[in-house]
């Protein structure tokens, strides 16, 4: 599947800030399944970017607005083609479980099988899971287990964007019964990690299709779960649409849980409040993509910053991010 995607992310200030810091972790990845065709980023105003590989291997950008601005945006422009995931088993043998309990395993995935910022076990999580019954699902072998668990996760809770926001914890979406990816995959990672399978965040996109069943609001970020089965390595599920990770699933990055992938986060100088404005767009390409594979940054015309001294007066800092809906 050929897919162009288009994501702005504006931040609008009350008066004018001294400085931006921002990283962002909207390029597409590169996969067996999945052909990053193009990607370019442009800011407004105009600054230096620089790109590093995270902890998890995953792409990100930085930049830093040194000038006074009431407005900062960012723009991401890609182009991806997709391919289908192989066709999962119906079902594993029992030793599976049994395979998960390795101590290589345990090791080499160490980071998605302990808790980590939202992705931690609380009392209300554990009243959750026990009204359903959910240990009852780990009779069954890990692949229907881990299915089930998607299928009942999407069932309990309600698809509603602005309930929840980017830092709520995990147990706004259990009180309230309702949210968006982000919380759901919260929830799903979690109990993954309680029956000692390697479970991970995953933040993207997704080209929404209603007749495929999706209730995820369409054109916006989204972020679904990879759990690792020994049998058959890591395998997507999401459960915002009780659904298998297809090639209408577009990676981004992975993480431990959102607060290690937001699609954008940083800081500013100033005393100013401000408010995020995000539209994405996310379409089949209208011919198909014959171009090769190339990244690049486009920047407006600008002079570099020079280097600037740290007044005695330390302005306040205020925290900006995105949340994956």
């Amino acid at each position: 599947m050929l897919l162009e995607i288009r994501h702005v992310t504006q931040y609008h200030y009350a008066a004018p800030v001294r400085e931006s810091v921002m990283e962002v972790w909207m390029q597409p990845q590169k996969t067996a399944r999945q052909r990053l065709v193009s990607f370019d980023l442009e800011l407004d105003p105009p600054a230096q970017l620089f790109s590093f590989a995270d902890t998890f291997g995953n792409p990100v950008y930085h930049f830093d607005v040194p000038q006074p601005h009431e407005q900062l945006t960012i723009t991401a422009n890609a182009a991806v083609e997709t391919q289908p995931p192989p066709r999962l088993p119906e079902e594993l043998d029992m030793g599976e479980w049994d395979r998960l309990r390795s101590d290589y395993l345990k090791g080499e995935n160490f980071d998605f099988l302990h808790p980590h910022g939202f992705a931690r076990e609380t009392e209300a999580l554990k009243a959750y899971a026990a009204e359903r019954d959910i240990e009852a699902l780990r009779e069954q072998d890990p692949l229907t287990a881990v299915r089930a668990l998607s299928k009942l996760i999407s069932s309990s809770f309600g698809y509603e964007s602005g309930v929840t926001r980017a830092d709520s914890p995990i147990d706004d979406v259990l009180r309230t019964g309702k949210g968006v990816s982000q919380d759901f995959a919260h929830v799903m990672i979690t109990l993954c990690r309680s029956w000692g399978i390697p479970a991970r965040y995953v933040s993207g996109y997704l080209f929404t299709d209603r007749k495929q069943g999706d209730r995820s609001e369409a054109d916006s970020t989204h972020a679904w779960v990879e759990v690792f089965l020994p049998s058959i390595r890591w395998v997507g599920f999401d459960p915002s649409n009780n659904c298998e990770a297809t090639e209408r699933h577009v990676a981004c990055a992975i993480g431990r849980d959102y607060s290690d992938v937001p699609p954008s986060r940083g800081v500013y100088k100033g005393e100013a409040d401000h408010q995020l404005a995000v539209g994405v767009s996310v379409r089949k390409a209208r011919t198909a993509i014959t171009e090769p594979e190339f990244y690049k940054t486009t920047r407006q015309p600008g002079r570099p910053s020079s280097p600037r001294t740290t007044s005695a007066h330390q302005p306040r800092l205020h925290q900006m991010q995105q949340q994956s809906e």
